[in-house]
């Protein structure tokens, strides 16, 4: 069972990261170590090879370290297949688990996600915080590898000369320790670019969803200018970046480099004076050669190690954002239905089972019920809506229900609910467990036969996002669709049929109480006919109900009433 990430620091969650995965990092490290020491285990037999065959003259010992040295050759060409396959994997299970427990919280977060952070920075983490991540663990196998190839290079240096064996056991760490000053500027520039990569990305998303708008307005010229400058900014951002990533890589050429040039030197300089035979220092000069790759590899490894650790900073800030609307330190014991809805502010009560019309002169304080009625907004326990058990009379307050308990009964739909790219299937049964005939019955209720008829693949005609392809009253009724097909316990519609023309909306209104029978449905509306269909309706206004009665009691003997719903209805695009 996947444990919930460790969020107290990047350090933390790229450790959490690690253990989720130790399977595949220890397979990949004994892959690498198998492959590292089969280099130094060549460079021995080399050196073993020139020895016993070319001073002695015995062609036999030769042919016999040539068959050895070719074997190495081949093991190497072996591992190298199932290094590669291991190492890819590893990059692919930590990449997707970061972007799995940052889709997984954004879906429990929900709209406090969007206030709380632009939406750049949840789509940078999948586009280049996710590869920052799947690098590191791509290539942290490498250290073990190349600590064990570093170990018995040094073990066999001291064991055949002390002197030497301390040259390297003791130029290694200082060559890793000469590049470490550099990596903090890298991570300040790194952790700049990522802010304004972010921040681009919030702008293309807006630039891109308001492109109508701005056309409207003229003003694409303007938004235009903007982000091509704040695209520079992102650029200067990246170079700054580059110049201190290309420095570090110099410096992880150069100091390995230097480290190679005095090693063979001090070789060369004991061959001549007959401490080394000429196999061991050619075998010392592979030795040299493996211990430039292994550091180089240590040091670039801290460099995928500082763009990780950026990069989980991000995840963890996602991670650890609090929801506007807490979870109830003692949950109540789930309401029996069949359920009403009552909000205390107002007075307003749904009963169980029927439809229940709401009026609202002011259009602010209808958003507000509405928030309220499927816990959107919290306030005082006096603002607080509950569930009404029918049967006992029992009252649950919203605030009391677990949040995934409260939004598999009660369901909010409104004019600003998102219509995600897809199948159009997918976007009216996300679960996909509805069986057609319902589907098909939700579509028929919402009067959304002909968008569904309007293409030949029907059902499975693929949407953009938003389904900008249609008008505003057909994406209205995909909507109505959609929370029709949920059939929760409680539905609650906001303006419904605001957007759609005349016929549509009396279709609506014939089949909307049929299809809700025996549940609980509250419209919040200003649409006549809507509300001549609904078992009883309250007129709210000032934050109290100032009326109740059927539509037709109130139309006779509320001028208020009547002066809101009467108006001309606005007809589809």
């Amino acid at each position: 069972m996947t444990t919930p990430p460790d969020t107290r620091s990047p350090d933390r969650f790229l450790l959490w990261g690690a253990g989720q995965q130790w399977t595949t990092l220890l397979s990949t490290s004994v892959v690498n170590g198998l492959y590292t020491l089969c280099g130094v285990l060549s460079a021995t037999v080399l050196g073993a090879a020139l020895d016993s065959g070319l001073t002695s003259g015995d062609t036999e010992t030769l042919l016999l370290w040539s068959g050895v040295l070719a074997a190495c050759a081949f093991a190497s060409a072996a591992i190298v297949l199932a290094a590669e396959r291991t190492a890819t994997y590893s990059w692919v299970r930590g990449a997707y688990r970061t972007i799995a427990v940052v889709i997984d919280r954004s879906v429990d977060l929900g709209p406090t996600l969007t206030r709380r952070l632009p939406g750049g920075e949840v789509v940078a983490i999948g586009t280049n915080d996710i590869n920052r991540i799947g690098d590191l663990y791509e290539n942290a196998s490498l250290v073990p590898g190349a600590l064990v190839s570093i170990g018995a290079i040094a073990g066999l240096t001291l064991y055949t000369h002390p002197a030497f064996g301390t040259v390297l056991t003791v130029g290694v760490p200082l060559v890793v320790l000469a590049v470490a000053p550099m990596l903090r500027p890298l991570s300040r520039r790194q952790d700049h670019q990522r802010d304004r990569q972010a921040e681009l990305t919030t702008r293309a998303n807006d630039l891109v969803s308001g492109l109508r708008a701005l056309r409207g307005v003229g003003g694409e010229d303007t938004i235009g200018a903007r982000y091509r400058q704040e695209s520079g900014r992102v650029r200067d951002a990246g170079m700054r970046v580059g110049w201190m990533d290309a420095a570090l890589r110099a410096a992880q050429a150069l100091y390995p480099g230097l480290l190679l040039v005095g090693i063979v030197w001090y070789g060369a300089h004991l061959a001549l004076n007959g401490e080394l035979t000429l196999g061991q220092l050619v075998a010392f000069y592979g030795y040299t050669g493996l211990l430039g790759q292994q550091v180089r590899w240590l040091t670039a490894i801290t460099t995928l190690y500082i763009g990780a650790r950026v990069a989980a900073s991000r995840v963890v800030r996602v991670l650890n954002l609090t929801h506007d609307h807490p979870e109830p330190e003692h949950p109540a014991a789930p309401p029996e239905g069949p359920l009403g809805l009552r909000d205390r502010l107002t007075g307003v009560t749904a009963h169980a089972g029927q439809v229940t019309g709401i009026v609202c002169p002011d259009p602010a304080e209808a958003t507000a019920l509405a928030e309220r009625l499927g816990r959107y907004r919290d306030g005082t326990p006096e603002e607080t809506a509950e569930l009404v058990e029918h049967r006992t009379g029992r009252t649950v307050p919203l605030t009391d229900l677990p949040l995934r308990d409260l939004r598999g009964r009660v369901l909010v739909s409104d004019n600003d609910a998102y219509l995600f790219s897809g199948r159009l299937r997918d976007e009216l049964s996300p679960d996909g467990g509805l069986p057609a005939e319902e589907l098909a019955g939700a579509v028929r209720v919402a009067h959304a036969d002909d968008i569904v008829g309007q293409s030949p693949a029907g059902l499975d005609t693929v949407l953009t996002a938003r389904a900008r392809e249609y008008s505003g009253g057909q994406q209205q009724r995909l909507r109505l669709a959609r929370a029709l097909a949920a059939d929760p316990e409680v539905l609650v519609l906001v303006e419904p049929v605001s957007a759609v023309d005349a016929h549509s909306e009396a279709a609506v209104a014939r089949g909307l109480p049929s299809a809700r029978s025996g549940r609980t449905t509250v419209l919040i509306t200003t649409s006549p006919l809507l509300l001549g269909r609904t078992d009883r309706v309250h007129l709210v206004s000032g934050g109290r109900v100032v009326a109740g009665g059927t539509h037709q009691d109130l139309l006779a003997n509320n001028a208020d009433y009547t002066r809101t719903v009467l108006r001309t209805a606005s007809e589809e695009p």
